[in-house]
């Protein structure tokens, strides 16, 4: 029997957006519980069946589902990413080195510290890049 082309297309778009792999429960969610196991299972197998010739697959890791770039083309792909590392500003450094060494840390406390303010944009990139996270208000 063949998924509906919905939810084919639906767990597609779960599995492309996700920065985990995803559970056959995580994917229920997605239809409210109404779906069946087997029915996620039969659209997984679709997808796997339609990405078999392409340049990424879907792969079943850590107890679910991702698509993935095939190891064909891991050669070609390093060669796009061999760009210099980001360069971080000393002010970043510092920041960073605060709160590693004083957790749990508050803004006001890093600003007495260093001496000078914060910027909004330094707090971004860390949090942004999961460095730190932000708790309370």
């Amino acid at each position: 029997m063949k998924p509906k082309a919905e939810m084919v297309n639906a767990v597609e778009a779960a599995l492309f957006s996700s920065e985990r792999p995803l559970t056959l429960r995580d994917l229920q969610i997605l239809f409210d519980k109404r779906a069946k196991k087997e029915s996620i299972e039969q659209a997984l197998a679709q997808l796997q069946e339609d990405y078999r010739d392409r340049g990424v697959e879907l792969v079943q890791v850590a107890g679910g589902f991702r698509f993935q770039t095939r190891a064909v083309h891991a050669s070609a792909l390093r060669a796009l990413r061999e760009s210099r590392p980001p360069r971080y500003s000393r002010a970043l450094l510092e920041t960073l080195a605060i709160v590693a060494y004083r957790q749990p840390v508050t803004r006001g406390d890093i600003e007495e510290i260093r001496g000078v303010t914060v910027t909004t944009e330094i707090m971004r990139v860390l949090i942004d890049r999961e460095w730190i996270r932000q708790s309370g208000n």
